[in-house]
């Protein structure tokens, strides 16, 4: 697809004309409480929602320094999917099977694209223009919280999407001219635990519900139900399409709900405190002395287990496929760029029974070929010579870009002579970059989603407590 900007200008390009249109339908039954255009800047100064600006730019930073550690760290850590499929099996694949067409691939494309971003700027804005500040602290510290919160599992748990584990399963989403180089850029496609569109949807529905509580009134009387409304349909089409487009496993939607259990808790009972720092100094956003401890005790329990069972541990074992592929079928596996002086070297095992082709190619040269999850393999081995690698052998490609933005992919597929529907093909592919050593900072930045989870388990706890002697 030729088109000059991109889907990630698209998305921000309609995220930005959306907004205003989207708010103004939302707000429809009461236009006297919408904050004009002109006075935006004014709302932003008194009500100081500065903080929520500074947060968002901090976050983009924070997401580019956790996705710069994800490739990295995949050596000591190695990959779980095989866990996911023992349990799940190819049910993913019943379910594109079973609806797969052309037009709902699209929808569901641009819907997964698009909204997720959507919903992450328009949430806080939408409480914003309804001069609605709590609501609007407490939409901003969902996503900061939700994604502290998956940087564990993002970085010490690797689990393959759906589309290079289960053999037929087409990347309807990946796989494509126009969305390929999207998520080679944002998305490395081995951190479908836990599910972000899942948890982050879900922990604003149950911010929700604690703010009506919190107010005595029925979430069906409250101002922003049809906010709500919008936000619980946009949950069940996620629900589905994560699995349809051949990204997300079942499971990985469990995670996503515990995560937002805990966001959700931590984000109704902060907000009053953020909101009265102003007048109270930012010392009081600490934590008191049980919380700390509490805590610390977390921290150091699941880092211990990070660094003990996790690095080095059941992962990494070189026997263990973390692709699979069936007849017809090509996956791909991302080379990131981390250094212009040091090779970046990519291990590909075959640990399956039967040959596999594999190439070395630049993202240009594979982009125009592929489009709704098929990639036309004879056309790119044009450009690259592909290399077999038989049964139980390895080869390594090693790779000096020129620059910051020359990305390389791995691809593979059975061999010609090996293809048949009962054909099964597995590899082991394995990165080594010149930056291994970040395991160290990858726990590091873990640290926080421990904290906060020992800070809501206290509460709890206290809560609990506190409830047993009245």
């Amino acid at each position: 697809m030729v088109w000059p900007i991109g889907p990630y200008g698209t998305s921000m390009g309609a995220l930005l004309l959306l907004t205003l249109p989207v708010h103004w339908f939302l707000t429809r039954d009461e236009p006297e409480k919408r904050v004009k255009l002109r006075e935006l800047p004014d709302e932003i100064r008194d009500k100081g929602y500065g903080w929520h600006i500074a947060l968002y730019a901090l976050m983009f930073i924070y997401k580019a320094l956790i996705d710069h550690h994800n490739e990295p760290v995949k050596a000591r850590v190695g990959g779980f999917t095989h866990w996911f499929w023992s349990i799940e099996g190819d049910w993913t694949l019943r379910i594109q099977e079973a609806f797969k067409n052309d037009l709902l691939t699209d929808i569901l494309s641009a819907h997964y694209l698009f909204m997720y971003l959507f919903i992450i700027w328009f949430g806080p804005m939408y409480y914003m223009l309804s001069r609605d500040e709590r609501m609007a602290d407490k939409a901003a510290l969902n996503y900061f919280l939700i994604y502290i919160l998956s940087v564990p599992l993002y970085l010490f748990f690797n689990v393959e999407v759906t589309s290079s584990y289960i053999p037929g399963m087409d990347a309807l989403l990946y796989h494509d001219d126009f969305t390929l180089q999207f998520f080679v850029e944002n998305d490395p496609m081995d951190n479908s635990i836990p599910s972000l569109h899942i948890g982050l949807s879900a922990s604003l529905l149950m911010i929700n519900r604690l703010h009506v509580r919190e107010l005595g009134i029925s979430i069906s009387d409250w101002r922003h139900r049809e906010f709500d409304l919008f936000i619980m349909a946009n949950l069940l089409i996620y629900l589905f399409s994560i699995q349809y487009l051949g990204i997300h496993w079942v499971f990985d939607a469990i995670p996503g709900f515990m995560m937002a259990v805990i966001t959700a808790g931590f984000v109704h009972a902060v907000q009053p405190i953020v909101r009265a720092h102003r007048e109270n100094g930012w010392a009081s956003l600490l934590p008191d002395r049980r919380q700390i401890i509490a805590a610390i005790g977390v921290m150091l329990v699941c880092s211990s287990w990070l660094m003990l069972g996790v690095v080095d541990g059941a992962g990494v074992d070189e026997d263990q496929a973390n692709f699979r592929l069936g007849e017809g079928d090509v996956i791909i596996d991302v080379i990131e760029v981390h250094s212009l002086n040091s090779p970046v070297t990519m291990t590909v095992k075959n640990v399956g029974e039967h040959p596999i082709e594999v190439m070395l190619v630049d993202l240009k040269s594979a982009e125009e070929h592929m489009a709704r999850g098929k990639i036309d393999w004879n056309s790119i081995s044009n450009f690259d010579q592909k290399t077999q690698i038989p049964i139980g052998e390895s080869i390594d490609f090693s790779v000096i870009p020129n620059n910051f933005f020359d990305t390389h992919l791995i691809m593979a597929r059975l061999s010609d002579e090996s293809v048949s529907e009962e054909v099964l093909g597995e590899l082991r592919i394995t990165p080594h970059y010149v930056d291994d050593v970040l395991i160290y900072s990858a726990l590091l930045a873990s640290l926080p989603a421990f904290f906060i989870t020992g800070i809501v388990i206290e509460g709890i706890a206290r809560h609990r407590t506190a409830g047993a002697t009245q």
